[in-house]
């Protein structure tokens, strides 16, 4: 079954025959990067990346190596969500203003480099979630070639393991945005405080962790399996986040879910 998905994949490649893709870094984006050059050859592929306030400041780094191992050629621009209009609100849509953005930023480096196609990394698994960048998407016409051979994380996880990407086990990891509460207006010291915060999480041991900020609590989610590393520094780890302006840090006991801020929304 899996092959079967791969090989359409690939044939979804091959239809579009030349693609932009929309390259964070992470497992899903890393994945499609490489079938496409490895499908398409690396003069029909390319690979932007936006740099902004909510991009994660330990990825950017990261995901000019992984494009360079992979023999893509890549651009990286720079983004700013902060000024997109209706973005800091922070309603439901958030994510929709900065999938248009992003978009809307790309075309541009699409027709200059005279590209026909933009594909990003939305997979199977994202079709019965809440993502309302899929609008955004089908706005502009940008194609999810995951998605459309209806590829799942942990399979994705398992064929980047066989191409040797390391990615295969790297955590997901979304836009900083994600961790404060809808309705709450998104600012830089927020976003500059969330990933401070889980920054130092992980020098504890930490890799899968999320820093939910509501107002001045920190609610902190890390895989069911980590919560005793939360607890064994619990001191060390309520002192530091106080330190970059929460006043409550809190553990999350369902842990950690993809999306937990969506709860809301039910």
């Amino acid at each position: 079954m899996i092959e079967e998905k791969y090989e359409q994949l690939q044939t979804i490649l091959r239809d579009l025959d030349n693609v932009v893709v929309a390259f964070s870094g992470g497992v899903d984006s890393t994945f499609l990067l490489k079938v496409a050059v490895d499908t398409l050859g690396k003069e029909k592929v390319l690979a932007v990346t936006a740099d902004s306030e909510t991009y994660p400041s330990s990825e950017l780094e990261e995901a000019k190596q992984l494009a360079s191992a992979i023999g893509a050629k890549h651009i990286v621009i720079e983004t700013s969500e902060l000024a997109i209009p209706g973005y800091t609100e922070n309603n439901k849509n958030r994510c929709y203003f900065c999938k248009n953005s992003l978009f809307e930023h790309v075309l541009p480096i699409m027709q200059k480099h005279q590209f026909e196609n933009m594909v990003y990394g939305v997979i199977a698994d994202d079709m019965s979630e809440y993502r309302p960048g899929m609008k955004a998407a089908k706005k502009h016409g940008v194609r999810g070639p995951l998605a459309e051979a209806n590829l799942y994380k942990e399979e994705i996880r398992q064929l980047s393991k066989q191409f040797g990407l390391a990615t295969w086990e790297k955590p997901s990891f979304a836009c900083l945005s994600s961790r404060i509460a809808y309705g709450e207006t998104i600012t830089q010291a927020k976003l500059t405080k969330v990933d401070r915060s889980e920054a130092f999480l992980k020098t504890i041991g930490l890799k899968q962790v999320r820093v939910r900020t509501h107002g001045d609590i920190a609610r902190i989610e890390v895989e069911q399996q980590d919560m005793h590393i939360l607890l064994n520094h619990h001191t060390r780890i309520t002192e530091q986040l106080q330190s970059y302006g929460y006043k409550f840090v809190t553990m999350d006991l369902i842990g950690y879910k993809s999306g937990s801020m969506n709860r809301v929304l039910t």
